[in-house]
């Protein structure tokens, strides 16, 4: 391709010191991995939409920064770090939080989740070109693999960027979760008043009292948090409901 993407000269300081802003350090090969992944994103976004920010500056603090923030966070950063955990990214889009996360957590097991078959596809693509094997790609609407056996409550930490309203968040993501395990979800501003607004839902799904743990973007003036949900009990049988109810009639 005569247009090839090409990377600032300075690519890989760059992204050192954006991660090193929120206390993230990772091995030459994994940060050389974060590069490839951009130029397979910058490129394949050329000709479907994946992500409206392609910058690299702005790709290295808004999609990878904010996708490995759990890592540096305390009371949070050791549940992500366990080498027989299992992640699943719901929603993933163009694979954040969860391929970044799997390429600084090699001994996880992170499992990709999206309902638009050209995504999965692209993901598949990053996945084989950078020898990604702690990688599983999935094609499916939440509502639909929250019912398959293989995947429900089957999960240690279920992370969503950027997806829904979190009571609607909640019956999407909470039925992948293990007893005991959690449910990760990264929002702005208004997450206080969602969480609020949440309050029957997570009781019906079997989640406990969510915490909000806040960081700030670098090189920014945003607050931004995870909003961390312990699952304290089976959800039940029934959610999550059929597509699309889930976001047309919230619990």
């Amino acid at each position: 391709m005569d247009n090839k993407i090409v990377l600032p000269e300075d690519a890989l300081k760059k992204l050192s010191d954006t991660l090193s802003k929120v206390d993230i350090v990772l091995s030459p090969e994994q940060m050389e991995k974060l590069l490839s992944y951009y130029e397979l994103l910058v490129e394949r976004n050329r000709v479907m939409n994946l992500t409206a920010i392609t910058e690299f500056d702005e790709v290295a603090v808004r999609h990878y920064a904010d996708s490995l923030i759990p890592l540096s966070i305390d009371g949070i950063s050791e549940m992500f770090s366990n080498p027989e955990g299992t992640i699943l990214d719901l929603g993933t889009g163009a694979g954040f939080p969860g391929l970044p996360l799997a390429i600084a957590l090699p001994d996880v097991q992170v499992t990709l989740a999206d309902a638009l078959q050209k995504r999965t596809n692209f993901l598949e693509e990053v996945k084989n070109a950078l020898s990604l094997d702690n990688v599983t790609i999935v094609n499916g609407r939440a509502e639909e693999l929250g019912r398959i056996p293989e995947y429900r409550e089957s999960f240690d930490i279920v992370v969503s960027r950027a997806v829904a309203e979190y009571r609607v968040l909640c019956e999407y993501c909470l039925p992948f979760v293990k007893v005991n395990g959690i449910f990760a979800a990264w929002k702005g501003p208004a997450a206080p008043e969602e969480i609020k607004n949440a309050e029957k839902a997570l009781d019906i799904l079997g989640g406990n009292n969510p915490e909000i743990k806040k960081y700030i973007l670098p090189d920014t003036a945003e607050t931004r948090v995870v909003v961390i949900t312990n699952k304290r009990e089976s959800t039940a049988e029934k959610y999550p409901r059929r597509a699309g109810i889930p976001s047309k009639r919230p619990l």
